[in-house]
């Protein structure tokens, strides 16, 4: 193991620009006077079937807008396909908006990006659809974009985010890949805890460890910064706060969800930006799960967190002393060694207290015959290679930690 403590962060400029935020509960009620303060006009909601029929969200969002409701578009899916984002494209043109609101998860938040890009875009829909199939991304034209405003309901921390991702359809059956351009950061994010706890406990814990381990991710990072490491250090604390108050209850106390959805907001302020990410190795291993498995990312997460740490500290520091930190982890007087297994141990607890899958052998779609496929898709993620000082991540390495979350 590199027994550096990883302690001087790869020398760089922080850049960052991150929207207007709202927090608390009832803040979705402003919404109107935001889009007045930043003089937009009206806008199109863009949000899941579920939660377009669902009044406990899109009820406060419709009067928060008032007048500068332009109207909804509530055909999102979670697989965020670029068909549905030219469809919100075209649906921004029938009722004259001048501004998209994500509404809900992941998913609708991405897919409002996407639309906000097809909107500026003459080019026809096979031609962007090829560009995405043949190089995993679309080119952003230049020019002014349609301004965007998330309200997440989820935590998975997709809110303060320059990118998003995408599926295509092809011959084959279907294409992933991303977009990433300063001009797709938010203009506003509204964080409202009363919206978040009307999402069905299953969803809300599935996102939740997505989002924790932006904060952990975060810490070990080689484009982190001491911003970064105050926000992720004190979004940790908050989130395992939270998280453990919403546990496995149906109907979890407000004030848990809003310590989550603080801690959510924290841990991903400054991590996606112009030029870096500090999207690590666990991201990696949640979306090849995600593609090669077809599980649930917040969910891959859950099981595959604990084990991918454990790797890495057999390899590296990783800065188990801030995690350690953030995560109440005593440390006078303990081995380094201690610490790391503590460390991890903590953070199974938090998946377990929400009663998340623990073991790939219980998720659908994933057998042993499949790792090294999921291994190959590990490695090859762009976030590999922010993996922290010391690490030189293998097939077999990856392979072993498949095999430990079996």
């Amino acid at each position: 193991m590199d027994d550096s403590t990883d302690a001087r962060p790869r020398a760089g400029r922080f850049a960052y620009d991150p929207p207007a935020i709202r927090f608390g509960r009832g803040s979705a009620d402003d919404l109107a006077e935001e889009l007045r303060e930043q003089d937009l006009g009206r806008a199109l909601v863009v949000c899941g079937s579920t939660v377009g029929e669902t009044e406990a969200v899109i009820g406060p969002v419709r009067e928060g807008l008032g007048d500068r409701l332009a109207g909804v578009f509530a055909e999102t899916t979670p697989e965020k396909r670029l068909s549905t984002a030219a469809a919100a494209a075209e649906a921004v043109s029938e009722v004259g908006a001048d501004v998209l609101v994500g509404l809900g998860g992941g998913s609708s938040l991405d897919v409002a990006k996407l639309a906000s890009v097809l909107a500026a875009d003459d080019r026809p829909f096979e031609t962007v659809a090829d560009e995405l199939e043949e190089r995993g991304t679309i080119t952003v034209p230049d020019g002014d974009l349609l301004p965007i405003v998330s309200v997440p309901t989820t935590l998975a921390g997709a809110d303060l985010s320059q990118g998003a991702g995408i599926t295509v359809e092809t011959d084959d059956g279907s294409a992933t890949g991303g977009v990433s351009d300063p001009r797709l950061m938010p203009a506003a994010a509204v964080y409202d805890p009363e919206l978040v706890a009307t999402t069905p406990r299953r969803v809300l814990a599935g996102s939740a460890m997505n989002g924790f381990d932006k904060g952990i991710e975060t810490l070990y990072a080689p484009d982190r910064t001491p911003i970064t490491d105050a926000t992720a250090m004190r979004g940790l604390s908050r989130f395992r706060e939270g998280l453990e108050g919403i546990g496995e209850a149906e109907n979890p106390p407000i004030e848990a969800v809003a310590a989550a959805l603080e801690g959510a907001l924290l841990v991903q302020y400054g991590i996606s930006r112009p030029g870096g990410s500090t999207l690590s190795v666990v991201h990696a291993f949640g979306h090849a799960l995600r593609d090669h498995g077809n599980v649930q990312q917040g969910v891959a997460h859950a099981v595959v967190v604990p084990h991918a740490l454990a790797y890495l500290f057999e390899h590296t520091h990783a800065r188990r002393d801030l995690l350690a930190e953030a995560l109440g982890v005593p440390r006078e007087g303990r081995s380094e060694e201690a610490i790391a297994e503590e460390v991890v141990d903590r953070v199974a607890s938090v998946r377990d207290a929400l009663g998340l899958p623990s073991r790939l052998r219980d998720l659908e779609g994933v057998s042993r015959e499949t790792f090294p496929g999921i291994a190959r898709a590990t490695l090859e993620d762009r976030f590999m290679a922010n993996a922290p000082p010391g690490l030189e991540p293998t097939a077999g390495g990856v392979e072993e930690v498949l095999e430990r979350a079996w």
